[in-house]
């Protein structure tokens, strides 16, 4: 099926492609910069800040008043309080700071509370993933649905690690321990938003995390009920966006993994 987007996701394609052209280039500088740790990581706040303003500014040119929500400047009220714009200029920034191609731009827009766009950009690849309420999730034009697998044995699942001073590490490994002896892989690699993606895409049969930003979820929980998933938080609520954490999967996998998650609490 190809797509034919609407207003609402061309102004969000065309706020996302004009950030990330800004940061596709200052990628391909990113190895120049490996030799010094302070000059890399400044670099890329420099980056993360610029692509946020630059999306900032074309969202609100196209939707004046609606509210922001970013991951470097926090909340800014707009006049209509019934829509919210929910960005990540940058998630998997470690992973760009180490020159590998595996980052996303992230951007929901939350109307009256509910995510109704989403759209998940990879600018090292062109990857665009995007939907809206009722209408599915693509990958570029073409639909995508989440993987049909059936039994955990078969699934690969994605997850995020706690890094330094961050997050439960114990918990975490009873997470791990509870669903890696059950399941044909486990991946780690790096930025939330993709690991939802491809949850939509059938890339990933499954995925879960705790302490995440709003930022980090909001556009991916949307492309995975899109994708004909299921989410919740990691605790089997509905509380994603407040409590920070998300387990996704399709119908069958969901309740499964969520299962092993309870176990280790």
């Amino acid at each position: 099926m190809v797509a034919a987007a609407s207003a609402l996701i061309r102004v969000m394609t065309d706020a996302a492609r004009k950030a990330g052209r800004a940061l596709a280039r200052d990628f391909g500088e990113v190895a120049e910069l490996q030799v010094s740790k302070k000059g890399a990581a400044d670099f890329v706040s420099a980056a993360d800040l610029k692509a946020e303003q630059t999306l900032m500014e074309e969202l609100t040119k196209a939707r004046p008043g609606y509210g922001f929500l970013g991951e470097e400047r926090g909340l800014v009220e707009g006049t209509d309080k019934t829509h919210t714009w929910i960005v990540d200029p940058l998630d998997g920034t470690t992973n760009f700071l180490h020159a590998m191609p595996h980052f996303a731009i992230n951007i929901a827009l939350q109307r009256e509370g509910q995510v109704v766009a989403a759209l998940t950009y990879n600018p090292a690849n062109g990857d665009l993933f995007w939907a809206e309420r009722g209408k599915g999730a693509f990958l570029n034009d073409k639909r995508i649905r989440v993987a049909a697998r059936t039994r955990m044995d078969e699934a690969v699942f994605a997850t995020g690690i706690p890094f330094m001073g961050h997050g439960q590490h114990g918990r975490f490994l009873k997470e791990l321990h509870q669903i890696s002896q059950r399941v044909a892989g486990v991946r780690r690699f790096g930025s939330a938003a993709l690991d939802c993606a491809w949850v939509a895409a059938g890339r990933f049969d499954g995925f879960w995390e705790r302490d995440l930003g709003a930022w980090d979820i909001a556009a991916g929980i949307l492309l995975v009920l899109e994708s004909g998933g299921v989410v919740t938080d990691a605790d089997g609520g509905q509380d994603m966006l407040a409590k920070g954490s998300i387990c996704a999967a399709n119908s069958i996998l969901h309740p499964m993994l969520l299962e092993r998650l309870k176990a280790a609490s």
